[in-house]
């Protein structure tokens, strides 16, 4: 029996994964954020619950592609004052998606994410879109980072849509594209691959669900390939605007689905 076949896919709806799985190379390696259509594409497939766990290993084919990438880019000191923060959120997230329906959830993150894009677009109006990482280090930056942290973690737990959430907190932190890129890749490869050992406790992750993984994976790579071409033509400015988009766009299928 074929992985199609197991999981009662037509023709159409597996090249809708295909193409959610080619985008979660995209966003890996250009825009930050637009991996929430894929999330949405997983849950309109497949049962919403079983499509966080098989989403997992995608995501974290496309974090390996990202790393290899830029991981000369990355911010260890942002990464290190986000980590425990992130831990709780986690812990949050697993506890939470014992009781909570697919319609909790949903609608949960959605607001979350459109809450935090609006602050994220007001916070730049005011502040020079030039900041430095560095900034992060005071007390102020501290504290947004745990905040960002716990919701970053808990969001990715629930539905694996922490990528809005980081991304929201790096460009508010004023981190260019490189950066952004680099800091987000190793976060995010660090924090899901500590996710499986939970999402396989919830049963999210088993032998049916790794095959299906194993077909959809080939798809990140030349997604990954097309982003690393298109960020290179993507100015700054623009840059920001597609990721703060992406996170909108993901907040609302998550509130309208």
């Amino acid at each position: 029996m074929d992985t199609i076949t197991l999981w009662h896919l037509t023709g159409w709806e597996f090249a809708a994964l295909a193409f959610a799985a080619l985008l979660v190379g995209f966003s890996k390696t250009a825009v930050s954020g637009a991996n929430t259509v894929s999330l949405a594409i997983f849950a309109a497939v497949l049962p919403a619950r079983a499509s966080t766990g098989i989403l997992l290993p995608v995501l974290i084919a496309g974090d390996v592609l990202a790393v290899l990438t830029y991981r000369r880019h990355a911010h260890w000191p942002t990464l290190w004052r986000l980590f425990p923060a992130v831990g709780v959120g986690v812990v949050v997230g697993t506890l939470f998606l014992v009781w909570a329906d697919d319609a909790v959830v949903r609608t949960s993150i959605g607001v979350i994410l459109l809450f935090m894009a609006g602050v994220t677009v007001w916070r730049r109006r005011r502040a020079d879109a030039a900041g430095r990482p560095d900034e992060v280090a005071s007390r102020t930056g501290r504290a947004k980072a745990r905040s960002y942290g716990v919701l970053g973690g808990f969001t990715t737990m629930v539905a694996n849509a922490g990528g809005p959430v980081m991304s929201m907190y790096l460009l508010s932190a004023g981190f260019r594209k490189l950066g952004f890129l680099g800091t987000s890749a190793f976060f995010f490869l660090i924090v899901n691959v500590s996710k499986l050992p939970f999402s396989a406790g919830l049963g999210l992750i088993d032998g049916h669900s790794l095959l299906l993984d194993a077909v959809l994976v080939v798809f990140v790579v030349p997604g990954a390939l097309l982003g690393k071409w298109a960020v290179n033509r993507i100015n700054q400015r623009l840059f920001e605007r597609l990721v703060i988009a992406a996170t909108v766009v993901g907040g609302l299928q998550l509130l309208l689905a």
